[in-house]
């Protein structure tokens, strides 16, 4: 690969490779080097002039992965024509049919042996998408009526875990079958929090993100 003359553009080229390898090798088992080999014709000094280390090429990739999952949730979060309790319905809505959903389910991560991109995920759920998002969401859901709770914080990171952990088999591995169960009881609990996000188009849509990553998982055995 020839030398790209435009910064960003060879920055983007060294995050995608770099994504790619550190799902398909994991972030322990991949050098500078294997990133180098992929990206064909740019040297190491090329990429140490955009990122000092392999943790900063990490930061960057998950920045970079997360990108469309921010703006997609500050829109929803400004959005004055909802109330509280639609926003999070619209989240869950607009995040089944974001394409990075079927760009990591077709790749079929196992973040349980990735544990640099697992605390990366869980970082930015914590630190980032609870407390700008997710939580002033819940807040605004208290003052307008449409959420019933005492506990903003607290009940932002149960929807944030559940879903981007326990809902996730690439961190917690199950057929597509027990996913979807996982997913009915958690619509249930949601129902009894008086929070009626789901219906059966996503439940689908959920169902097919599933099959997509056990299409992928039963390719690689």
């Amino acid at each position: 690969m020839a030398r790209n003359k435009y910064p960003e553009e060879t920055i983007n080229q060294i995050l995608t490779v770099a994504l790619n390898l550190f799902i398909q090798k994991g972030y322990e088992q991949t050098s500078v080097q294997d990133i180098i080999n992929e990206l064909g014709g740019l040297t190491k000094g090329a990429i140490y002039h955009h990122f000092k280390s392999k943790e900063e090429i990490l930061q960057a990739v998950t920045d970079h992965l997360f990108q469309g999952v921010d703006d997609m949730l500050s829109s929803v979060r400004d959005d004055k024509e909802l109330n509280g309790r639609e926003k999070l319905r619209k989240i869950s809505l607009v995040s089944l049919d974001n394409p990075a959903q079927d760009e990591l389910a077709s790749v079929a991560p196992n973040l349980l042996r990735n544990p640099k991109m697992l605390a990366a995920l869980i970082e930015n759920i914590i630190e980032k998408a609870v407390p700008i998002y997710i939580q002033p969401i819940i807040e605004q859901g208290m003052r307008d009526g449409s959420i019933q709770t005492d506990y903003p914080r607290e009940l932002s990171e149960v929807l944030m875990v559940l879903t981007n952990i326990w809902l996730n088999p690439a961190i917690i591995p199950a057929s597509p079958e027990v996913v979807l169960r996982k997913v009915k009881l958690f619509d249930e609990i949601l129902k009894g929090l008086g929070l009626d996000l789901f219906d059966e188009q996503m439940i689908q849509r959920y169902e097919e993100l599933l099959r997509m990553s056990a299409r992928e998982v039963s390719k690689e055995n």
